[in-house]
């Protein structure tokens, strides 16, 4: 399991060293296929749900509905805000993360039923 996203304002320290701050990712200007690497965020399988609306922690006034929820493609675990994110402060994310989703057409591949309850047990672990 790899946490995309893994910034220090998001993740519990159990979940090890993060990637910094959110705002060291931010970028002027969207890369070119960000409007399709959000959708792939956006429809990642569901592992953890919360209810409620989490605030924009870099400063806009918006509010995510289920921002704190954890998602995943079977390899990649994130939180359901980060679309937002990457929308709206255009995110630098890993090259090894943009990769997969483009390999698979900015489609979240089928995970079988073992394989996210193994993710979900390994986030488990860190929350």
């Amino acid at each position: 399991m790899k946490i995309l996203g893994f910034y220090q304002e998001f993740w519990p320290e159990k979940a090890g060293t993060p990637a910094g701050g959110i705002r060291d990712f931010v970028r002027q200007q969207p890369s070119v296929d960000e409007t399709d690497v959000a959708q792939y965020l956006g429809t990642g399988h569901e592992l953890v749900v919360f209810m409620g609306a989490v605030g924009d922690i870099l400063g806009s006034d918006e509010r995510i509905l289920g921002g704190d929820n954890i998602v995943t493609d079977g390899e990649w675990v994130w939180r359901a805000d980060l679309a937002f994110y990457l929308t709206r402060y255009h995110l630098e994310l890993p090259e090894e993360f943009l990769n997969k989703a483009r390999e698979n057409q900015y489609v979240v591949p089928d995970v079988d039923r073992d394989r996210l309850l193994h993710v979900d047990e390994e986030v488990d672990l860190i929350l």
